[in-house]
């Protein structure tokens, strides 16, 4: 994987044109339940990330390329949960993990709609959890909030992670709207966690913290 990341990176110096549709496309398939169990994505985006400002590529359209795709991701695996229901779990390649969606489902009926923004940040619920809510039928439009809020928040992390150039312009409001989104989302998972521990509390609070402390320059 880190041979691919690399030469996808060289592609997309030499071609920055298509730093956006491939980042978008990217982003789509490490948040595709079917598609990142198979080809894990986050790698080819950071080092995509490290180009922003080092090779001149805009930020801007590369970060909302991100963002709309990871939300196309979850949105797709949600319409596959809520289409074919417990079926999903035979179908390949989730056939091959079938804990994954034991724990997706754990993970949702726990914590309800903050479990979409939290699992985007964990590689194996960001592939069941999305597909949980499909299951269960998630309310629609709050799923979707969770979705796009945390998709912007994401990219932004990964982006960013590779991106050290601090005085770039989009890293102000790309980290604002990372902060703010996680600061929103924390106390909902607080105030959804309200029945849990203390330990719950802390798994989340590492979550965002680490999104807007390590993934964004300050």
């Amino acid at each position: 994987m880190e041979d691919f990341a690399r030469a996808l990176a060289d592609f997309v110096r030499d071609h920055q044109a298509w730093a956006a549709p491939i980042v978008l496309l990217l982003a789509f398939g490490e948040s595709l339940a079917f598609i990142s169990l198979l080809i894990p994505a986050w790698g080819a985006l950071v080092a995509i990330g490290a180009l922003i400002g080092a090779s001149g590529i805009s930020f801007w359209p590369v970060w909302l390329a991100g963002g709309v795709g990871a939300a196309l991701g979850d949105w797709v695996s949600y319409w596959f949960g809520y289409k074919y229901k417990e079926q999903v779990a035979q179908m390949w390649p989730l056939s091959r993990y079938p804990e994954l969606l034991v724990r997706g489902e754990a993970f949702v009926k726990k914590w309800g709609v903050p479990s979409i923004f939290i699992g985007r940040f964990f590689g194996p619920l960001r592939a069941s959890v999305p597909l949980v809510a499909g299951i269960f039928e998630m309310s629609y439009w709050q799923f979707q909030v969770a979705n796009f809020v945390s998709a912007l928040v994401w990219a932004a992390a990964l982006l960013l992670f590779g991106d050290r150039d601090r005085a770039h312009p989009g890293v102000a409001v790309a980290r604002g709207v990372a902060s703010s989104g996680a600061m929103q989302w924390r106390q909902k998972v607080k105030s959804s966690s309200s029945r849990g521990g203390d330990g719950n509390i802390l798994l989340v609070s590492c979550v965002v913290n680490a999104t807007t402390a390590k993934g964004l320059p300050a």
